[in-house]
């Protein structure tokens, strides 16, 4: 008798635990990589060392500071951008095989994508953030931390890496009573979001579609309605975000998920 009950016991932990392997990412232990290859690329900045220039853009971001990001962020070209599915993800850089402006010893820098370095088809040179260019636009804080500003742009090696963010997911909320538009920030982990999931407390969950940088979309009357979502990184990681919209939510409205990747 006590052998069954020992025996039910483990199988409801087992089950339980499957489950919860399902929503939530699971232990990643000292890898912190997610390709751990360099690739060649080349950098160069924009703005100046405020980082004005660097809030809002092409991703849907906002104010960075407040959103976590600070200015530790970085504009993507065409071939790394992938259509505004690469927002989120972080990335390690470091200057290379230029003596003449790479500082000694300056070691990597990571950084987050946060906007997109559109093509200019007009030029013939300098084509530095037309297809198939990998490059990155770093704020001028994080270019000179490589290299002198006066460099314009460097050769530079880069990685993908886990991204650490402090909190949980934020979800921002926009639209009209029957469009919702979430904007999701201080993503950890992959960083990057390939699927996201919405569920009212009078629905099932609903397959939200990619709007553009970060933000999700779903068109459905979730208005009066406690919301949960289920959130998918690039590295096939989904976490559950349950009741973390209150029924009364207001658009224009943020909301912390308390957990995080």
């Amino acid at each position: 008798m006590a052998r069954s009950k020992i025996l039910v016991t483990l199988v409801i932990f087992l089950a339980s635990l499957v489950v919860a392997m399902a929503y939530r990412p699971f232990a990643i232990g000292t890898n912190a990589f997610v390709d751990k290859t360099w690739y060649d690329a080349h950098a160069t900045c924009y703005g100046d060392m405020t980082g004005q220039e660097t809030m809002q853009g092409a991703c849907g971001y906002g104010n960075l500071f407040e959103q976590g990001y600070g200015l530790e962020t970085a504009a993507l070209s065409t071939a790394l951008f992938n259509d505004g599915l690469a927002c989120g993800a972080c990335f390690e850089l470091m200057c290379v095989n230029d003596p003449e402006w790479c500082i000694p010893n300056a070691g990597i820098i990571r950084i987050t994508a946060t906007n997109f370095c559109p093509p200019n088809y007009t030029k013939t040179t300098d084509l530095w953030c037309n297809p198939p260019q990998k490059h990155f636009d770093l704020s001028m804080p994080m270019f000179v931390k490589l290299a002198n500003y006066k460099a314009g742009i460097i050769p530079v090696k880069y990685r993908r890496v886990l991204c650490h963010k402090k909190g949980g997911v934020h979800f921002q909320l926009s639209g009209n009573p029957y469009w919702l538009l979430v904007l999701l920030y201080n993503v950890g982990g992959a960083g990057d979001i390939i699927g996201v999931k919405v569920k009212g407390s009078q629905t099932g969950w609903l397959q939200m579609n990619h709007n553009w940088g970060v933000n999700w979309q779903v068109s459905t009357v979730l208005t009066g309605q406690s919301l949960s979502f289920q959130v998918t990184t690039s590295d096939h990681v989904t976490l559950l975000f349950n009741n973390v919209v209150p029924t009364n939510w207001q658009f224009g409205q943020t909301y912390d998920g308390k957990l995080n990747f």
